[in-house]
């Protein structure tokens, strides 16, 4: 079926429905790399036939199959590098010394486009190696994406020799990773801090608590302007006022407005509440008690009480 400009139209409207990505017509060679192959599988005639059924109550399955194939997944353990630098370096330990004055050691961390879970592993291994005594934090990563596939293989935890390797030092790959059949397993130290759940960003957040540390990277770039900025700044309303937001290289939330002020670390920006652009009670002073039952076979750790460590002038393995 020869599609015309208003199809391919009706086409890329609904997936930036279903799913934000928004596509012009650039990109109709996508219809034929990805949404042929769904319409064969689907045993359907074309694609304008395949999104008809997707809205119908009864299209679950080809919505999910949609999603799947619209996705990119490209993500590697510390992509970019200097993200973690910042975090590692700057974000990551006046955090923890606010904590520590404050007897507070709960530490809540979101990775809001996780993909296979390298973003939320390399997050885990940064917390790793600057808090010696985890035992005594609870500490929380949830790790989101719209991609049930993706999920499926970060909850196993096991990646590949070539995706273990692709930028992660060799001190790193001993010290979190040990071998199995096709590859290496992360070690339960990071992965019992990992909580996976199914997530579309464009759906209303109920959370039960607030997020000390948001990674939301290299994805709100294939979103409209509009939907971007109300992304970010519905995450700006679960941060605390000391809260930090990472976004991609490529990234800023300049058009956001004064709400985020930028900070700059080891050639990386991230972004905290601007307390004086924002109206009264949209920050949170602190997070909340966490209400939500432990995932299978992944224990809660118990805060016990905090020591008066400095983790902003400790140095760092």
């Amino acid at each position: 079926m020869q599609l015309t400009p208003t199809n391919v139209e009706f086409i890329f409207d609904y997936i930036e429905d279903l799913c934000g990505i928004a596509l012009d017509d650039t990109k109709g060679y996508l219809i034929e790399a990805r949404l042929s192959p769904l319409v064969k599988q689907h045993a359907l005639k074309s694609p304008m036939e395949l999104i008809e059924k997707a809205k119908q109550p009864s299209g679950e399955a080809i919505r999910k199959s949609l999603v799947e194939a619209m996705t990119t997944r490209e993500t590697f353990f510390f992509r970019d590098n200097s993200p973690f630098e910042a975090l590692q370096f700057k974000a990551l330990p006046e955090l923890l010394d606010v904590k520590v004055k404050a007897n507070n050691r709960k530490l809540r961390v979101w990775s809001a486009a996780a993909s296979t879970g390298q973003e939320a592993c390399s997050i885990g291994m940064v917390i790793c190696e600057m808090i010696p005594d985890m035992h005594k934090w609870d500490i929380q990563i949830l790790a989101t994406d719209i991609s049930e596939d993706a999920l499926a293989k970060a909850r196993t935890g096991i990646y590949t020799k070539m995706e273990v390797e692709r930028g992660l030092p060799k001190q790193y790959v001993s010290k979190y990773f040990s071998p199995v059949s096709g590859g290496y397993k992360i070690t339960d130290s990071i992965h019992r801090l990992i909580r996976f759940q199914q997530l579309n960003l464009l759906a209303p957040f109920q959370f039960p608590n607030l997020f000390d540390i948001i990674f939301c990277r290299n994805v709100a770039i294939y979103f409209e302007k509009k939907v971007k900025i109300d992304l970010f700044r519905r995450m700006l309303k679960l941060m605390p006022q000391n809260g930090t937001l990472f976004v991609g290289a490529s990234e800023s939330l300049f058009d956001c407005g004064p709400e985020f002020r930028p900070m700059q670390h080891c050639k990386s920006t991230f972004y905290q509440p601007n307390l004086l652009a924002l109206p009264p009670g949209t920050i949170h002073t602190a997070s909340p008690t966490i209400t939500r039952p432990p995932s299978p076979g992944v224990p809660l750790q118990t805060p016990l009480k905090a020591s008066a460590t400095s983790f902003s002038s400790r140095p760092v393995k």
